[in-house]
C-alpha cells in the first residue's frame, strides 16, 4: 500500500517524508490504534455497514499485527508516516482489498483522537498508580520514626520542633491532590471522539454508544469538530504532571539538603547514591538531584503544547502531529521519577540524635516562651517583644535558651518562674494538638488518614 497520495502528480520527497512523519514516535500507540479498530469493525459489522465475515477476518487480521509488533516483527516504513497507515498497509498485505473497508466512516482524526484519549487514559491509571507507591513509602518511614524530632523551617531557617512524620506526610497531601488533579483529568480524556470523521460526522447508520462500550469510554463526544480538534486533555495531564513534578523536586531538593554533611539528617541507601570520579569518600544523592532536575523538561513539554494550541484554527491541523513527543517524554519522566522516588525514600536511613539535637538549636522554643508568657495573661505582641530581647541577650552571651538563669529570665519579664524549665522540644511538640498539628496524637490521625486512603483504594 503506497502512502495516500491520489490527487497528486507525483510523490512527495524524502525530506519531506521524514519531516513530515510521526512513526518514530507514534508507533507506541499500537496498542489503542488496533484495539480502536478492531472495535469500529464490529461496529461495522453490527450495523450491516460490512459484512461479519469482512469483519472477522479484519479483525483477525488486526490481532495477528498486534503480535507481530510485540514481537518485534513488525516493519515501521517511513513513508507510511504514521502508526494508523502503517497498521492499514500492513492488513492490506496480509488479508488483501477488504482492509481497505475498515476505513468506512472513519478519518485519521478521529483515528488519532482516540488513540490519543486511549493512551493518556491508561497513563493516569499508571500515574496514580505510581503515586500510590510514592505515598505508600512515605507513609512507611513516617510509621518507622513516629517519635523522630526535627525543626521544623520556615526561610529555610529553624524555627519551630517538628516531628519528622508530620513533615514527611505534608508530601502526602502534595501528592495526594496530585491524585485528585489526575482523576479529575480522566473525568474530561474519557469521551470518545471516533465516529466524528474528519470534522463533520459521517454519513453511515453508526453506533457510537456501541463504540464507547467496546472501548470503555463513558461519554460520547457531542461535537465532531471539537471531537477531532481538541487536546485539552493532554494539556491537563502535562499540567497535573508538572505540578507533580514541582512537589516531587521540593522533595528531592530537602533530601539532597539533609543527606548532606551539614545537616546529616538522612543518609540515603547506596542502590541510590553514586559516587565521584574522583574524590573516593563521596556519596552523592544523583537519584534526588535528577528528580529535582527533569521537572524543567516537564514544565517545557506544557508549554510546548500550549504554544501549540494557541490561536490555532478548527478543526484538524497537522499542527497536532506536535501533541505527542512531549506527551510520550512527560508520562515517561513522570512514571520514572515516582517509582525512583519511591525506592529512595523507602531505603534512607533517618539519624534520629542529629534531628533531635538540630531542633534543640538555634532557639527554636522562643515561641513557646512567648506563648507560655501569653498564658500568664501577657499580650502575645509583647510577650514576643520581651522573648526576642531574651534570645538576642542569650546569643550575646553565647548560651542557649536553657543554660540561662531564672535571673535572667525574669529580667525580661518577672512572668517567668522556675516551670520555665519544663519548656522542651517533646512538651512543645506535644502541645501543638490542634487539628493537623505536630503532635504525637495528631500525627497518629493523620498516619491512620493516610492508611484508610490507600487501603481504600487499594494502593492504586
Amino acid at each position: 500500500m503506497k502512502p495516500l497520495r491520489s490527487r497528486f502528480s507525483k510523490d512527495a520527497e524524502e525530506l519531506v517524508q521524514e519531516y513530515t512523519g510521526s512513526i518514530a514516535f507514534d508507533q507506541r500507540l499500537y496498542r489503542s490504534d488496533i484495539a480502536g479498530s478492531i472495535a469500529h469493525a464490529r461496529m461495522l459489522a453490527r450495523q450491516g455497514i460490512i459484512s461479519d465475515k469482512n469483519a472477522e477476518l479484519i479483525v483477525m487480521g488486526l490481532v495477528s499485527i498486534r503480535q507481530e509488533i510485540e514481537e518485534g516483527k513488525f516493519v515501521f516504513r517511513t513513508e507510511l508516516e504514521d502508526i494508523h497507515m502503517s497498521i492499514e498497509a500492513r492488513l492490506t498485505e496480509k488479508i488483501g482489498p477488504v482492509a481497505g473497508k475498515l476505513h468506512t466512516a472513519r478519518s485519521r482524526n478521529d483515528q488519532v483522537a482516540v488513540d490519543m484519549r486511549m493512551f493518556v487514559k491508561e497513563a493516569i491509571g499508571q500515574t496514580i498508580g505510581g503515586l500510590r507507591g510514592l505515598q505508600r513509602a512515605i507513609v512507611h518511614v513516617a510509621e518507622a520514626n513516629k517519635d523522630v524530632v526535627m525543626p521544623g523551617y520556615t526561610h529555610l531557617q529553624r524555627a519551630q520542633p517538628v516531628l519528622l512524620a508530620h513533615h514527611l506526610l505534608a508530601y502526602f497531601e502534595m501528592f495526594e491532590r496530585d491524585v485528585g488533579r489526575f482523576k479529575d483529568c480522566l473525568a474530561r480524556t474519557d469521551v470518545l471522539p471516533l465516529g466524528s470523521g474528519a470534522l463533520a460526522g459521517v454519513p453511515y447508520p453508526i453506533d457510537r454508544d456501541f463504540l464507547a462500550a467496546e472501548l470503555c469510554f463513558s461519554k460520547v463526544g457531542q461535537n465532531s469538530i471539537d471531537a477531532v480538534s481538541d487536546r485539552d486533555f493532554v494539556i491537563e495531564y502535562e499540567s497535573a504532571a508538572a505540578v507533580a513534578m514541582m512537589h516531587l523536586s521540593r522533595l528531592a531538593e530537602e533530601l539532597t539538603l539533609w543527606s548532606s554533611a551539614e545537616f546529616g539528617f538522612v543518609e540515603m541507601d547506596d542502590a541510590y547514591a553514586t559516587g565521584s570520579s574522583m574524590m573516593p569518600q563521596k556519596k552523592n544523592p544523583d537519584v534526588a538531584e535528577l528528580a529535582r532536575g527533569k521537572v524543567g523538561r516537564v514544565y517545557g513539554n506544557l508549554m510546548g503544547i500550549l504554544t501549540v494550541m494557541k490561536s490555532l484554527p478548527l478543526s484538524y491541523n497537522r499542527d497536532l502531529q506536535e501533541d505527542k513527543e512531549g506527551l510520550f517524554d512527560t508520562v515517561d519522566t513522570l512514571l520514572a521519577t515516582l517509582d525512583v522516588t519511591a525506592g529512595m525514600v523507602n531505603t534512607m536511613r533517618v539519624n534520629p540524635d542529629r534531628t533531635a539535637r538540630a531542633a534543640g538549636e538555634s532557639y527554636c522554643l522562643a515561641t513557646d516562651l512567648a506563648d507560655y508568657l501569653g498564658r500568664k495573661g501577657l499580650p502575645f505582641r509583647e510577650a514576643y517583644s520581651a522573648v526576642g530581647e531574651l534570645v538576642a541577650y542569650a546569643i550575646q552571651q553565647s548560651k542557649a535558651l536553657d543554660e540561662l538563669e531564672l535571673s535572667d529570665y525574669r529580667s525580661f519579664s518577672s512572668l517567668f518562674d522556675e516551670d520555665v524549665y519544663s519548656i522542651t522540644v517533646d512538651t512543645s511538640v506535644a502541645a501543638r494538638d490542634s487539628l493537623g498539628g505536630t503532635s504525637p496524637v495528631q500525627v497518629e490521625a493523620q498516619l491512620a488518614r493516610a492508611r484508610v486512603i490507600l487501603e481504600n483504594e487499594g494502593g492504586n
